[in-house]
């Protein structure tokens, strides 16, 4: 299980408030409308989650560093587990042109405001039971989805990307290496269930039988 960082530019390029995210808003009823995964988590206010999420374009170099990485060629198959509307998925496919994608996520508004060119190979579902049959993707990723299980699901959601993935896996999620970074993964995150440092998330994937690689996204 190798730590391969394809992420920190685009997370480093925001700029975050973290008191002000914590005082701005009574913190319990911002979580429970970012927990429906509706419109106020994509499209609302900051406050509610991402404050309008659009196309922008900044996923394309995420796309082709990790196509360059694992080598991927067209005709083969990439699953998003946890694909939000799926910005990743569709710069997949300009990078690789003729690569297969699919993704999945909880959230219905999600897959309905998706990329509208990768709508189509979008499914509305539970990560801790993927609707694939066994080893049916040359890469399957998550991308800063996990966190936000319960551990007992995540783990069985970590499970099923194995299952489902032929050899090469990628998970991203939020971690804290220390109590400063603990204090403001958990001033900002809304919908996270699973706040753990990186020795506890291998202990987690050790669990699973997780032989794919990871990273971390810190909140500095």
């Amino acid at each position: 299980m190798a730590y391969i960082d394809f992420l920190s530019a685009i997370h480093k390029s925001t700029k975050r408030d973290y008191l002000g995210r914590v005082n701005e808003y009574p913190k319990a009823e911002a979580i429970k409308r970012a927990k429906k995964y509706d419109y106020d988590y994509w499209d609302g206010d900051r406050k509610f989650g991402y404050g309008g999420y659009k196309y922008d374009g900044r996923w394309q170099k995420v796309a082709k560093a990790i196509a360059d990485h694992y080598g991927l060629k067209p005709g083969d198959k990439i699953l998003d587990v946890g694909c939000g509307k799926a910005f990743l998925l569709y710069d997949f496919t300009q990078v690789v042109p003729g690569v297969e994608v699919r993704g999945i996520d909880i959230s219905r508004y999600g897959i309905e405001h998706a990329k509208e060119e990768v709508r189509p190979f979008l499914d509305v579902g539970d990560a801790a039971k993927l609707p694939y049959k066994d080893k049916s993707f040359d890469l399957v990723i998550s991308i800063n989805a996990l966190h936000n299980l319960f551990c007992y699901d995540m783990v069985k959601a970590v499970k099923e990307i194995e299952r489902v993935g032929k050899k090469n896996k990628y998970i991203v999620v939020e971690s804290y290496r220390t109590e400063e970074e603990k204090v403001n993964l958990m001033y900002w995150v809304l919908t996270g269930e699973c706040f753990f440092a990186p020795e506890e998330w291998k202990w987690f994937y050790d669990l699973a039988g997780y032989t794919g690689d990871h990273s971390f996204i810190y909140f500095e």
